[in-house]
């Protein structure tokens, strides 16, 4: 049975670049340095659906008088899959899904992303002819 991982709220997924065991000077690294380091980078597998915002129409309702369920609404992440992202090492949380770890990073400690342009409007043009 394949297992899929969902990425809740503003939350991203990243496989973390390899380590270096080699600085540019030739010098070799002990084990564990590269995890003292403040920030760290990888590829950006999965995002979360965003924050959730709240529906403008409802905020005079009380929400325990509310019968339906309203569709909620979540304001987008800048990450997106295939990013490379820059972030703050002590936010991240490291999981192992079959094999691979990968680290669950907030939104809110991505420092920088660099995106590769092309690859976006393509992916752009073709979620828009899905729809």
């Amino acid at each position: 049975m394949k297992k899929e991982l969902i990425v809740v709220g503003d939350r991203v997924l990243i496989k973390p670049d390899d380590e270096q065991e080699k600085t540019n000077a030739g010098l070799y690294l002990p084990q564990g340095v590269a995890q003292r380091e403040k920030i760290q980078s990888g590829k950006v597998v999965k995002t979360g659906p965003g924050i959730p915002m709240p529906d403008p129409q409802s905020i005079e309702e009380e929400p325990w008088k509310s019968t339906s369920k309203k569709d909620i609404r979540y304001m987008p992440l800048q990450a997106k899959e295939g990013d490379h992202a820059i972030f703050l090492r002590s936010s991240a949380v490291e999981i192992e899904f079959e094999g691979i770890s990968y680290l669950i990073v907030p939104h809110s400690a991505i420092l920088v992303l660099v995106r590769d342009k092309i690859n976006y409007v393509i992916k752009e043009i073709i979620s828009e002819e899905e729809e």
